[in-house]
């Protein structure tokens, strides 16, 4: 392979799927020493006019998700890849030159910051092909692959945000922006422990690096080691405020019960977004919180502010379908989930989409469900395929809609590298799935310790006490996951209202 053909493997050719560039995030902090004197922005206050235009990416993907109920579940694989990266990796896609100018010098990261990310990623992939020596370039475009296929759920282009990252550290050894690049890349592969390595080389290069002090609180907090992820925010936040940092310091207040600290600096957080891309991603986490609390009316409105930004956020679309379904709304859910799996097949919202297909219990739904539940494990081969540890997708989706016995494999290796309040929780429900209910209980309440207020936390609980003879433990907790967030699974929250009514 001469020069020139590696630089075009490199840079994955010119077909690119669409991603959601968070871009220039608003300065504050959560403490005292920042600028917070802003007042909050609600979600239901008039959001910007102007919206993003659609792009061929997405009526490509959504076109091949219209045809899934007409093809056997065997191909299902096929259709994935062929739906995430339009024939690249399933077919051989031919990779032709992109058709835009080309830049004179190395390339600003900033440029990802701009409206249309496929004309950014262009950009730099024209850029390189005359300017291949540009360490600077190359890191910033493995960056752009990692955060397309993150945030549009497309793994395949993992190996290519890794070849570039690889071919920016040759170039100049040591560089921060190509170490935080492998970081944000470790992590989004699950990789946390690397994660936490390379945020670690990258900050000592640069101990303001945005990218690294955002991965290093992922890989942290993804690890289980809650303390330090909050420390980490800490130095974050007064390093560079931003809404990388803002978003991840409500989180860590979050996972220890306190909602109230976590609202306050995602509202500060959205008063100071500018960009479409911001406003959407800081709008959909309030809607994920206030869901979170079975506040549905919140949830929706925020899910809405964020649509009215950008109404092909993936984050917001899944979230208002749920929050929808949680209404009472069943048939907005189900549109809304199916419009979500249709261009975007990830875990979540496939078992989201093949629960209210059983709860809705019409002719067909049924195998409607089954047939999502069957293409959770394409997904699973595509992701593994493309470097990235799915277990816990497994262990959560295998569970309750697949082979157990799987599930609880899946939960036991992912135990194994992590200790989590979301591993501690899938470990406990597939050993309950598999009738090691005595197992599962320490799980269950470690899941819980943190004071997390997660109502299908709480509901496994409650069906593991109760599993174990724990009557009124198990009642005490599957009440409080119905008054936290009575709508918080299609069929969960019903199983929980009948094991209620069974213990009285």
């Amino acid at each position: 392979m001469g020069p020139r053909a590696q630089d075009e493997d490199d840079m994955g050719g010119s077909r690119v799927s669409t991603g959601d560039g968070r871009g220039p995030a608003p300065a504050g902090t959560p403490e005292p020493s920042g600028p917070h004197a802003h007042a909050s922005r609600h979600c239901d206050e008039d959001p910007p006019h102007d919206t993003d235009e659609r792009v061929a990416a997405v009526r490509r993907v959504a076109a091949a998700g219209r045809h899934w109920h007409s093809l056997q579940l065997g191909g299902s694989a096929v259709l994935l890849a062929i739906a995430l990266t339009g024939g690249a990796i399933a077919v051989g896609a031919d990779r032709a030159p992109a058709s835009v100018p080309v830049a004179s010098g190395a390339m600003d990261p900033g440029v990802l910051g701009g409206g249309d990310p496929d004309a950014s990623i262009a950009a730099l992939q024209a850029h390189l092909r005359t300017q291949p020596k540009d360490a600077g370039s190359w890191a910033t475009l493995g960056l752009a692959y990692v955060e397309q296929a993150r945030t549009k759920g497309d793994p395949s282009r993992y190996p290519q945000a890794d070849k570039a990252l690889r071919r920016s550290l040759a170039q100049a050894p040591d560089n921060d922006q190509a170490l935080a690049g492998r970081a944000a890349l470790a992590a989004a592969r699950h990789d946390f422990a690397h994660a936490l390595t390379f945020a670690d080389r990258a900050l000592r290069q640069n101990p303001y690096s945005e990218r690294a002090l955002s991965s290093r609180i992922d890989a942290l907090v993804e690890l289980g080691r809650y303390a330090e992820a909050s420390k980490a925010a800490g130095t974050a936040d007064a390093r560079k405020p931003g809404v990388p940092v803002f978003t991840r310091y409500a989180y860590v207040h979050e996972l220890r019960g306190d909602v109230a600290t976590a609202r306050r600096v995602l509202q500060q957080a959205l008063s100071g977004a500018t960009s479409r891309g911001d406003i959407a991603y800081v709008a959909a986490q309030l809607g994920q919180l206030a869901w979170n609390q079975g506040d549905y009316r919140t949830a929706l409105a925020c899910y809405g502010r964020a649509l009215a930004a950008d109404d092909t956020y993936l984050p917001a679309l899944e979230g208002r379908a749920r929050a929808q379904a949680a209404s009472g709304d069943r048939a907005a859910a189900v549109k809304g989930m199916e419009t979500v799996v249709s261009r975007y097949p990830l875990p979540g919202p496939l078992v989201e989409l093949g629960e209210l297909y059983e709860a809705r219990g019409a002719s067909g739904d049924r195998a409607r469900a089954r047939e999502q539940y069957a293409l959770v494990a394409a997904w699973t081969a595509l992701a593994r395929a493309n470097g990235v540890d799915a277990d816990l997708d497994t262990a959560l989706a295998a569970a309750d809609h697949g082979d157990k016995a799987a599930a609880l494999r899946a939960a036991r290796a992912e135990w194994a590298r992590r200790h989590t309040v979301h591993t501690a929780d899938a470990l406990a429900w597939a050993l309950h799935v598999n009738g090691r209910d005595t197992e599962a209980l320490s799980y269950a309440r470690a899941a819980t310790a943190t004071g997390y207020r997660n109502a299908a936390f709480r509901y496994h609980l409650g069906m593991i006490e109760l599993a174990t003879g724990r009557r009124t433990a198990g009642r005490a907790s599957l009440s409080s996951a119905l008054k936290l967030n009575p709508g918080f699974s299609p069929l969960g929250a019903a199983e929980a209202r009948r094991a209620l009514e069974a213990a009285e």
